[in-house]
């Protein structure tokens, strides 16, 4: 599975920005779709998740604030990010499991940087 981010920036506090995540390669679907982060120094944490039933599960840090929906007809994930604060600056990260196969796969990385 081949992931492609896109939609990081560089955004005021209290503003907002869109990242999407588009999976290709072959599958039959995809079981889980969602977001992580990682800030400089700090260990990778989760975002956002989505089951391909709609099922959504965020940070506590991020609730009210963040919104992940998921297209599947386009394999494709979104994180729609508002009231965003510095602390949420992080390199985000996007990630697919299919649970038949076990593991997951990543994407490369895009940069939100959140000024004060």
């Amino acid at each position: 599975v081949q992931l492609q981010a896109s939609g990081g920036g560089l955004v005021q506090a209290g503003g907002s920005l869109r990242l999407s995540c588009a999976a290709s390669g072959r599958f039959f679907s995809i079981d889980l779709m969602g977001w992580y982060r990682q800030a400089p120094g700090q260990q990778r944490e989760l975002v956002a998740t989505m089951t391909s039933g709609g099922r959504g599960n965020y940070a506590e840090s991020v609730k009210g604030r963040f919104t992940i929906s998921r297209d599947n007809a386009k394999n494709t994930v979104y994180l729609e990010m508002n009231s965003l604060k510095p602390e949420d600056t992080a390199v985000y990260y996007c990630k697919v499991e299919i649970w038949s196969r076990g593991g997951g796969s990543w994407g490369q990385g895009t940069q939100v940087t959140v000024s004060s």
